[in-house]
C-alpha cells in the first residue's frame, strides 16, 4: 500500500464527523450535549477521543482513519501523519516500558531488520502520553512452509542481534517466573496452583540457556511478507527470554530437533496461559502443558 493516498470512504466519514467548537463555555454545543463522547479540544481545532489528543503532538496534518485488528491490550488505528499512512497505538504502558520498545525498534531498523519504526513527535519524542506512532508496513501473512522458514530466519537474526539486551522494565522472563510471582501482565497468584506447578516445570527446562530479545507473539497476524522481505509488527509482547520461545512455528519451520521442539512448545504454551490468564484461550493453552 502506498505511503500517501487519497482519502478512503472510511477516512472521509471520520474526518466529516470531527466537530469544531469555538465556544467551550456554558451554553456551548458541548455543554448542552452530555451524550457526546468525552473529548479534549484545542480551541477551534479537531476534537479527539480522550487519549488520542496526543496525536496533535505529531503536527497539524494528522488524522485517525480506522481501527486495526489485533489491538487487544491497546487501541490501534491507522493514522495519517503529514500525508503518509502510519499506525498509532495508544495504551497504558509506562514511559520506561515504551522507551525500551521504541529504542529496540530503532536499533533493529538500523541493523537491517524490517520493523515498524517510531515516528518522532514535532519535538523529537518517540512517544507521548502512551501513544506511539509507527511506520505502516504492508504485506500478507506467511502461507507456505518456505514463508515460515523465512520468518524463522528473521527471528534468529533478531535473537543474534540482541544477546545480552537488558530486560524490558517490569517484565520477567520465563525462567524468572520459577521464583517470581508477577511480571507485567502475568500474575501467577491468579492461576490454579496445580497449573502454576506445570508451567514452572515447563519453564525449568530452559534453565541455564542464553537469553535475548524475543518478539513474543510471532503469529501469522503479526507477520507482513512480500517477495523481498519479512516484517514483524506488534512488538507489545517483546521482552528478554530464551529464544526458543519464538521458534515454535508451523511445521517446525525453525528446524528444532524433536527434544528441543517439545521443550519450546511446552514452555510457549505455559507462557501464553500465564500472560493471558484467565480467558478461554489461556485455559486451552494451560491444558496443553503436561506435568513433567
Amino acid at each position: 500500500m502506498p505511503a500517501s493516498r487519497s482519502k478512503s470512504g472510511t477516512e472521509r466519514a471520520l474526518l466529516n464527523s470531527i466537530l469544531i467548537f469555538r465556544d467551550q463555555g456554558a451554553g456551548s454545543p458541548v455543554a448542552e450535549r452530555p451524550d457526546l463522547p468525552r473529548t479534549v479540544m484545542f480551541g477551534a481545532r479537531k476534537m479527539w477521543p480522550v487519549g488520542w489528543e496526543a496525536l496533535g503532538r505529531w503536527g497539524e496534518d494528522v488524522a485517525r482513519i480506522e481501527p486495526l485488528a489485533g489491538g487487544v491490550a491497546n487501541d490501534v488505528w491507522s493514522v495519517r501523519v503529514n500525508g503518509h499512512l502510519a499506525v498509532g497505538r495508544l495504551g497504558t504502558r509506562s514511559d520506561a516500558d515504551l522507551a525500551w520498545e521504541t529504542e529496540l525498534l530503532q536499533y533493529l531498523d538500523r541493523e537491517g531488520l524490517t520493523v515498524p519504526v517510531p515516528i518522532p513527535t514535532m519535538d523529537g519524542r518517540l512517544f507521548a502520553e502512551g501513544l506511539v506512532v509507527m511506520t505502516y508496513l504492508d504485506g500478507g501473512p506467511p502461507e507456505t512452509q518456505a514463508d515460515w522458514r523465512r520468518v524463522a530466519g528473521m527471528l534468529r537474526e533478531l535473537h543474534r542481534l540482541t544477546q545480552g539486551w537488558p530486560q524490558r522494565p517490569g517484565w520477567r522472563s520465563s525462567t524468572d517466573l520459577l521464583h517470581a510471582e508477577t511480571g507485567t501482565k502475568i500474575d501467577l497468584g491468579a492461576m490454579p496452583a496445580e497449573g502454576v506447578a506445570r508451567c514452572r516445570a515447563a519453564w525449568a527446562r530452559f534453565t541455564g540457556r542464553l537469553t535475548c530479545v524475543v518478539h513474543g507473539d510471532p503469529n501469522p497476524g503479526n507477520v507482513r511478507m512480500t517477495a523481498n522481505r519479512v516484517a514483524l509488527i506488534d512488538w507489545d509482547e517483546s521482552h528478554v527470554d530464551v529464544p526458543d520461545l519464538d521458534l515454535v512455528l508451523p511445521g517446525n519451520a525453525a528446524g528444532l530437533d524433536d527434544g528441543a521442539y517439545d521443550i519450546a512448545a511446552q514452555a510457549s504454551a505455559a507462557w501464553e496461559a500465564a500472560v493471558c490468564w484467565d480467558d478461554e484461550y489461556a485455559v486451552k493453552r494451560l491444558a496443553e502443558v503436561r506435568a513433567v
